[in-house]
């Protein structure tokens, strides 16, 4: 992050919806280095919030409210005097949004709205919505309560005149390491003795790491001039390479002599054998930054930015692109601290 950058947060007051999740948890800690007046964050899950202050010890900066995206009158109240906010707040498990189809509207949709509705009300400077590839095409109910909710980041720029809030997206791939991720559930598998299951060993997916998640979502937020979505660009992995990394390295991390299986269990409902960082469509209007995609918004004014070119026209699919080998693979698992 640049100097000028780095003061983009000094004395601001910021809010992380969803703050004691994965990525949520990251950007608070990322923000209280950067001498922001206060960090708040809004989650349901008290314990975690207690984890959460013991884990930056006990940052004077730092509050939890509890509360849940749902609750539009407790969104109203948690942003109040807020210049920024981070919405990370999401039902992101495809088994349960498939099998609770309306929870996942109720939080990943009507929670987002109730995001715009209160940002606008209480005169935010800058929203970022966290999103996922699985929008694109969508196959699962997941992506497509994300898909609803990128549409309403991107058009909430429309409403409102001089002072408005500035809305925008992040598109993410799997974060590894994260919860629900299938890199722990593997380890978790092997260090069991169990088989790592694998629902398709043809499987591919983009990847990108903890850190690069949350400069991400912080660059986009300070970058963001409305309704734009941000994407990284990220390298592809192999479920087969992933899992056989694991099952290799497994062993030797936990002293364990007994050589871990794989088993191959069929897509689960919902499944994608790969997945897609934007479509054709946002592509023809892309820009290209050496870290990103920058998608405009449909409904802005039309928008540039410093040195940017444009894609190549394209899905820019994980089936499409050259994935990284297994020694690729097992090099990031290791530097990641991933077994």
């Amino acid at each position: 992050m640049t100097r000028e950058n780095r003061n983009f947060f000094r004395n601001k007051k910021i809010l992380v919806i969803g703050g004691t999740g994965t990525i949520g948890k990251s950007i608070v800690k990322h923000l209280l280095e950067q001498e922001p007046e206060a960090v708040r964050v809004l989650s349901r899950d008290e314990y975690k919030q207690f984890r959460l202050q013991n884990e930056v010890n006990g940052q004077e900066k730092l509050s939890c409210l509890i509360g849940d995206v749902r609750d539009y009158e407790r969104v109203l109240a948690a942003m109040e005097d807020m210049d920024y906010v981070f919405h990370t707040a999401a039902m992101k498990h495809v088994s349960f949004c498939e099998s609770n189809p309306f929870e996942a509207v109720l939080t990943n949709i009507v929670g987002t709205h109730n995001v715009i509705r209160a940002a606008k009300r209480q005169k935010v400077q800058k929203v970022v919505f966290t999103s996922t590839d699985k929008a694109i095409s969508p196959t699962n109910n997941y992506g497509a309560t994300k898909l609803s909710a990128e549409k309403l980041i991107a058009s909430a720029d429309t409403l409102g005149g001089r002072g408005r809030t500035v809305f925008c997206t992040v598109r993410f791939g799997n974060v590894m390491g994260s919860r629900g991720s299938v890199i722990p559930l593997f380890v978790k598998q092997a260090r069991e003795g169990k088989a790592i299951t694998v629902t398709d060993l043809s499987m591919t997916r983009f990847m990108m790491t903890l850190e690069q998640a949350t400069k991400l979502t912080v660059q986009s937020l300070i970058m963001a001039k409305g309704g734009e979505t941000f994407i990284l660009k990220m390298p592809v992995i192999r479920l087969k390479d992933l899992a056989e990394v694991v099952a290799e390295e497994a062993p030797k991390k936990f002293g364990t002599r007994a050589a871990v299986e794989i088993a191959e269990i069929g897509l689960k409902p919902g499944e994608k054998r790969y997945e897609e960082l934007m479509t054709y469509e946002e592509s023809l209007n892309a820009f290209e930054l050496p870290d990103v995609y920058i998608v405009p918004s449909p409904y802005a004014s039309r928008q540039s930015y410093r040195q940017a070119g444009r894609p190549e026209p394209g899905t820019y699919s994980s089936e499409g692109a050259v994935p990284l080998t297994k020694e690729q693979v097992k090099a990031l698992v290791l530097e990641q601290n991933l077994i």
